[in-house]
């Protein structure tokens, strides 16, 4: 069986609260090199050291990006935990013989995807490459063949996947001898099948640490009007004031993430309800805005009562529990 490598560490392969970059490039300021390596930087002093990126993130432009952050800031790449994705490909100006999007996870595309990434990383290494989406057309054993070759060689530390059925899981995992180390998936209080289909069960018998994307359903939590998003918001309100009474007991560390009237945000909140599932989940915050980053710092200081964890649930399904 497949050990969890944070039992090999003297820390954990990725901070509880993972910094994403899929939507660097929708703020251009923020997108800023200077702007940027502040950003990761403020991410690594409250402890969110891992960076969570992808080949395809801004149409293959994001690595770049992160890349000249980095170099702004000697020092700032070995204090975090750089996790990047491949296996989606699109038309672009990347990949101009593309005529249509496709999936490919043979061991040649991995490998060349990874190298692509290395170098506009500015890194010699990825510690973790997840493959992006099974791709239905490749044999496990290939896919497996391009992590093992990335692994010996040092390119790749850790390997895992993302959007993964338990099943796809365990295929794979059968031609790697190295542990597959996670799989991103998405969960929030409005998609969480993962908790039914069995792909947090399988994290907890591996004692893997499942990726959560989406964490606040895309931002439907903030934006949304349908029945559920509005139940949901209002229970996150009511117990904002509770929480923010735990939390700023804690000390003025804590004080930053409490809104005007002393209450816990909902946002915060909502992490919180995902972090506290038996598999430990590593939260991946969408967010470019410094002071969002700060406040969600405090949602891995947070445990929920159970009776309020249950109540959300509700609120979500709009129906009581099975």
């Amino acid at each position: 069986m497949a050990t969890n490598p944070d039992d090999q560490n003297a820390t954990p392969l990725l901070s509880r609260l993972v910094l994403g970059t899929w939507r660097v490039l929708d703020d251009p300021a923020g997108a800023a090199p200077d702007a940027l390596a502040a950003r990761l930087a403020l991410a690594a002093d409250l402890g969110i050291t891992s960076v969570e990126t992808a080949e395809i993130y801004g149409l293959y432009e994001v690595e770049r990006r992160l890349d000249e952050a980095l170099a702004r800031q000697p020092g700032l790449r070995q204090r975090l935990r750089l996790v990047s994705k491949c296996g989606i490909y699109v038309p672009s100006s990347a990949h101009p013989d593309l005529k249509s999007a496709c999936y490919d996870a043979t061991a040649k595309r991995i490998v060349s995807s990874v190298e692509r990434s290395l170098a506009l990383l500015g890194t010699d290494h990825l510690d973790v490459l997840l493959i992006h989406r099974p791709d239905w057309l490749t044999p496990a054993e290939e896919t497996a063949e391009g992590l093992r070759l990335l692994l010996e060689q040092g390119k790749v530390l850790h390997a895992g996947v993302s959007n993964y059925t338990p099943s796809q899981f365990e295929t794979l995992q059968t031609f790697l001898s190295a542990p597959l180390v996670t799989n991103q998936v998405e969960l929030s209080l409005f998609r969480d099948e993962a908790l039914t289909d069995g792909t947090l069960d399988q994290c907890q018998r591996l004692r893997i640490h499942p990726m959560a994307w989406s964490p606040l359903g895309g931002g439907r939590l903030f934006k949304a009007k349908d029945e559920a998003a509005e139940r949901v918001r209002t229970l996150l309100t009511s117990l904002g004031p509770k929480y923010g009474a735990r939390l700023a007991a804690r000390g003025t560390a804590a004080l930053d993430a409490l809104g005007p009237a002393g209450e816990v945000p909902p946002d915060v909140l909502a992490y919180a309800w995902i972090l506290g599932l038996p598999s430990s989940p590593r939260v991946v915050l969408g967010t470019n805005d410094p002071r969002r980053i700060r406040r969600a710092a405090a949602s891995a200081e947070l445990t929920l009562d159970r009776e309020d964890w249950y109540a959300l649930w509700q609120a979500a399904h709009g129906r009581g529990l099975p």
